[in-house]
């Protein structure tokens, strides 16, 4: 796949219908049921593509509480501290959560608890770059861009999910 090229595919889950868009051999972009989005920056629709396939069986594994790792290549568009936010966030395990001020905390910026939940929220790729996992000091949910009850209800599946082999 050339770089400029853009691929996307649909996939229905428990959650609602996920778009996922693949570019230059990489997942760039998961939007979440309700997310808005320009369908002509989209690219062309391929069902096909091995990268899409993959994710597509990924997800399903996922949400069936088979799969805890993704292994697909990623390139999430961001800035440099965005970046540093999703891969600690891809860091959390599986069923487990974080709070916002303990991912600023690992990044070394104690004072960026608010930076980090901005980057939280621009997220490009949503589960596979788990930030369903980053919750509020207290215990609470917190924000999702999908809202808190797709939020919550991707923390009960892992966490029904989280002692199976």
């Amino acid at each position: 796949m050339n770089t400029n090229t853009r691929l996307f595919t649909t996939i229905p889950s428990p959650i609602g219908t996920l778009t996922i868009v693949a570019n230059n051999d990489a997942i760039c972009e998961l939007s979440l049921p309700g997310d808005e989005f320009d369908p002509d920056s989209l690219g062309l629709r391929d069902e096909r593509h091995p990268l899409l396939r993959q994710a597509y069986t990924e997800l399903h594994e996922y949400f069936a509480g088979k799969r805890r790792l993704f292994t697909l290549p990623l390139a999430p568009a961001g800035t440099p501290f965005q970046q540093a936010v999703w891969t600690a966030m891809r860091a959390i395990p599986y069923g487990e959560t974080r709070s916002y001020g303990r991912l600023a905390t690992v990044l070394g910026k104690p004072g960026a608890t608010r930076a980090v939940g901005q980057a939280c929220n621009r997220n490009p790729i949503a589960i596979i770059i788990p930030c369903h996992r980053v919750v509020a000091a207290h215990g609470a949910p917190g924000g999702f861009r999908a809202g808190l009850a797709i939020k919550q209800q991707l923390l009960d599946l892992e966490a029904a999910n989280s002692n199976r082999v």
